[in-house]
């Protein structure tokens, strides 16, 4: 019997639209689809260093104006043809237009591509020649690099645009007055027609994608998720739903510090508080001063966050503590657990403030569980969302059925992705025989003292890596490795780390070139090599271990399980050395 949410939770309160695009059900006017009042809303977003804003109706016409223009710049029938034949790329920092540029795609049925601002050139191209994308939007510090990857990928340079960011974030970059900017390009469509209608046949917004999002699933490289607009619809519902027991209806100000290309922000900051009237206060970036000069200004309630930045603001108490603080209400954090000493200290400096922890995966659109306020069970990752069911499963393909018993999580919601572009074989993997999707996440369900069943993460059956919330594949740093003429063999796998959380540690089985390398010196080319190639965040961090040679099943594989084992006890040796 599968597992759902609790009988307090409400249930969702009307039918998913299934053939309306994103916009249009964040944006109708009226009740239609229960959204709060767009007269009544509060700037959808803001930006918190300068303050810049746009009202919801003003986000509404720069929707349809900006959409206008690219249609027309790029050759696009609104509808005519293939979404897949009219993908828009974003590669930039959190803006106040970086939502509306997606939907702006939304509107001449094309489909959003959010690429991570870490991205290498190397990395960004690939990315843009896998989702065939035809236009690409950055920002100015990000410039050469998206003209670098546009150039290689095929797209002109006249296709590239500009998102704003405040002079703060600029970092001394200049900002090019012969590269269009997406408020040149609204001043251009506000002077055109507007755009015919857009046609579509019932359950066209079930099966359309509206955003390509990258994800490793639950093992192998990097792959793009296909996310429909029912998808985003039905999450940003859900969490509506979901918190109306315990939130007021009146719109409240929320933190958009997340990266906004990751999906996780895409939803939580991008989507779910537009639908309630809320004000996403956006920053480029995690800074923390300016986190907290932003928080205070902007009587800002709600903060989205992964555990590094509590671990930031933990450290830095003494900054923090200078800041009035006392209106924040609740604190949300997704991609890991925090320990109970975090918990504590973290109070400690938000007193009137809830900190509880959510899971979500890239393929479910994205937001699993969340704890609920009325029912909090420390470690817990809260109640499953209204429309959600679960199983466990065991190793052995068996049921899991007893309450305390892990197994993985299987999940079957209006949610879950349409599948991975161009990956049948993956998309396949990744759902059982009667349409479950697999989590490759080691769970279990206990009950509170209320009686309500609460999802505990045990382990991770997927081998990811999650460095500050972000998720790596180890194949994908595999596999670049094993191209340096210095490296035979090679295994990458987390070690545990206070800040990030885990870092990408790699056993090195030396070639014999590499053998005659000396060992400092090899380490350093071998880092330069991945440094070149890869974003920050997926360098090799964790550090650089030789071996003779990997252990190896009989069939052949890397017994990966041991090679983690061996980087936790590398972690533990070196904190008991740093405690002496």
């Amino acid at each position: 019997m599968p597992f759902t949410t609790p009988s307090y939770i409400p249930k969702l309160p009307f039918d998913l639209p299934d053939s309306v695009p994103i916009h249009e059900f964040l944006f109708s006017d009226g009740y239609k689809y229960g959204r709060y009042p767009i007269i009544d809303s509060r700037p959808p977003f803001t930006c918190g260093i300068t303050g810049k804003s746009h009202s919801a109706t003003e986000v509404k016409n720069r929707i349809e104006w900006l959409s206008a223009a690219l249609a027309s710049e790029l050759g696009f029938e609104v509808n005519g043809g293939s979404e897949f034949d009219k993908v828009i790329g974003l590669f930039s920092v959190n803006t106040i237009d970086t939502m509306t540029v997606s939907w702006a795609a939304h509107r001449f049925s094309g489909v959003s591509s959010p690429i991570s601002p870490s991205y290498s050139a190397t990395e960004l191209t690939r990315q843009l020649k896998a989702v065939k994308c035809k236009a690409l939007f950055t920002c100015a510090t990000l410039l050469s690099t998206a003209l670098a990857a546009a150039s290689a990928a095929g797209i002109p340079k006249t296709h590239v645009y500009l998102m704003e960011i405040p002079e703060k974030a600029l970092k001394g970059s200049i900002v090019p007055t012969n590269i269009k900017s997406v408020d040149q390009l609204i001043a251009e469509g506000r002077k055109l027609a507007p755009l015919p209608e857009l046609k579509w046949a019932q359950g066209q917004g079930a099966r359309q994608t509206a955003f390509l999002c990258s994800s490793s699933g639950t093992s192998g490289l990097p792959k793009n998720v296909m996310i429909s607009h029912k998808n985003i619809i039905a999450n940003t519902l859900q969490m509506s739903t979901y918190e109306s027991n315990y939130k007021s209806g009146k719109p409240e100000s929320l933190l958009a510090v997340l990266p906004m290309s990751h999906s996780y922000a895409l939803i939580v900051t991008g989507h779910s508080g537009v639908y309630r009237g809320y004000n996403a206060v956006v920053l480029p970036g995690f800074d923390l001063v300016d986190v907290l000069e932003a928080v205070q200004k902007q009587s800002i309630e709600t903060l989205w966050m992964v555990p590094p930045m509590i671990v930031a603001l933990i450290k830095n108490s003494a900054i923090t503590a200078r800041y009035s603080l006392d209106h924040v209400k609740t604190t949300i954090v997704g991609a890991s657990n925090l320990t109970k000493d975090v918990n504590e200290q973290f109070s400690r400096l938000f007193p009137n403030c809830q900190l509880i922890q959510g899971y979500g995966l890239t393929e479910t659109s994205v937001v699993v569980s969340m704890q609920n306020k009325r029912d909090i069970m420390f470690g817990s990752c809260g109640h499953i969302f209204p429309g959600y069911e679960g199983r466990l499963i065991s190793r052995d393909g068996e049921e899991v059925t007893e309450l305390g018993t892990p197994g993985e999580l299987l999940l079957r919601s209006p949610t879950v992705m349409l599948g991975y572009l161009d990956n049948e074989k993956a998309t396949k993997e990744t759902f059982t025989e009667d349409g479950w999707l697999r989590t490759g996440d080691l769970m279990e369900f206990r009950k509170s003292d209320d009686g309500h069943e609460h999802l505990f993460i045990v382990d991770r059956v997927k081998e990811l890596i999650k460095v500050r919330g972000l998720q790596i594949s180890p194949t994908e740093i595999e596999a670049l490795l094993s191209r340096h003429p210095c490296v035979a063999d090679v295994c990458v796998v987390p070690i545990p780390d206070d800040s990030a959380g885990e870092l990408p540690l790699a056993f090195i089985v030396p070639s014999p070139t590499g053998k005659a390398e000396d060992e400092r010196v090899l380490k350093q080319k071998i880092h330069a090599f991945v440094d070149s190639e890869l974003s920050e965040y997926k360098r090799l961090a964790g550090g650089i271990e030789f071996l003779e040679a990997l252990p190896k099943s009989a069939s052949g594989k890397t017994k990966r399980g041991e090679m983690k084992e061996r980087a936790k006890k590398i972690s533990e040796t070196e904190d008991s050395e740093d405690d002496e």
